[in-house]
């Protein structure tokens, strides 16, 4: 199978695809594997690391859309859309439910798209999703304190306080992945942190493993409201996988939030789970809301490109090797786990949440392949 590599195009997107030891792997598998020229570079890999691993270097974003599958990390632009075409498959984070107009494209042109957050594991998790999780947890809370600042209009809280002062307040909004690392940087820098869920198996894990040094509590609109009245920082951290984020934060709870305190949404690729939030970029990253700075950077992972890289990588790879060798549809059929990640698939919206989030007619995939 032929395998493109096209160079990232959001705002300051500075991973890749795949690296060069995931290209050796589909090489020596026999595949051909087209990677932009300069698709690499702001992970840290040049095109001689590239070409040494037995890629082919291609001039343009055309040339490496031309391959069968093409492997990207973030979804496509609409400047891309004039790539799309029928014998496409496209393997890539998509979170389509909050994007029409990308669902609609990749159903008109029959593009096969399947979207790394929605593939699962045999115990239900999502692996594709969890590195780039586990990265945008760990710097929500950096990037909150940073937010913190008072240059950054924030109140000038330092997290982990001195001698003598408060510690910062931490609040973040679901338990799961990257609620729980988001924890552990807060918890690192000294903060004071609450973690709100819904589940209490999972609040009771996280009671476990951080001994003490965290609260939990159960999340619900007046628990959330009165936490959030106090708060320092609040990381939005929700999930329903491949569904628009449910909203947490309302509008009110932002007014009656004080003056200088920074919201983090990890959700913004599903939308957001703060009513007041936005997607912004690395270029422009906050703004204001009622005196309350809002981070909503979509691609936050994107400026650690070379850990994301490579984590990413490690995940995607097995994945991309069974496609390339036995064919999509062929390992689609044998791996209900890969099947899930089918978001769309000969012009129809194969994802029962992400059709719920674009108000389109729901195919079931079983449908599709019999």
């Amino acid at each position: 199978m032929q395998v493109g590599v096209p160079t990232e195009t959001k705002t300051r997107e500075y991973r890749v695809g795949i690296n060069p030891g995931g290209v050796a792997s589909l090489v020596k598998a026999g595949h051909e594997v087209l990677v932009q020229a300069g698709a690499g570079l702001g992970s840290g890999m040049s095109d001689d690391d590239f070409v040494q691993a037995g890629a082919r270097m291609v001039p343009t974003a055309a040339d490496a859309w031309a391959a069968q599958m093409v492997i990207k990390v973030k979804e496509p632009l609409p400047s891309e859309f004039e790539f799309f075409r029928e014998d496409l498959t496209l393997f890539t984070y998509l979170h389509l439910a909050p994007m029409p107009e990308l669902t609609a494209a990749l159903m008109k042109t029959k593009v096969r798209a399947i979207a790394y957050e929605t593939i699962e594991a045999p115990d239900g998790s999502l692996p594709l999703l969890r590195p780039m999780s586990e990265v945008a947890g760990r710097m929500a809370t950096q990037v909150g304190a940073m937010c913190l600042e008072k240059e950054r209009g924030g109140k000038g809280v330092l997290l982990g306080g001195v001698p003598g002062t408060r510690r910062g307040r931490v609040v973040i909004l679901g338990g799961g992945i990257v609620g729980s690392n988001a924890a552990r940087i807060a918890v690192g820098m000294g903060a004071q942190v609450t973690v709100m869920d819904l589940n209490h198996e999972r609040m009771a894990y996280l009671e476990d493993i951080f001994q003490g040094q965290i609260e939990t509590l159960y999340s619900n609109p007046h628990s959330v409201a009165k936490q959030l009245a106090h708060a320092d920082l609040v990381i939005g951290a929700v999930l329903v996988p491949g569904a628009k984020a449910p909203r947490l934060v309302t509008r009110e709870m932002i007014s009656n939030m004080e003056k200088g305190t920074a919201v983090v949404d990890v959700a913004i690729d599903q939308g957001g789970c703060i009513e007041t939030i936005h997607a912004t970029t690395h270029d422009d990253p906050t703004y204001e809301v009622d005196g309350v700075v809002h981070y909503g950077v979509a691609n936050m992972p994107g400026a650690v490109s070379q850990t994301s890289t490579f984590a990413l990588t490690n995940v995607t790879l097995a994945y991309a090797l069974r496609m390339a060798n036995q064919g999509v549809e062929e390992a689609i059929r044998q791996d209900p786990g890969l099947a899930r990640g089918v978001n769309c698939w000969d012009g129809a919206c194969t994802y029962e949440a992400v059709a719920t989030g674009v108000d389109v007619d729901y195919t079931d995939l079983s449908d599709l392949l019999s």
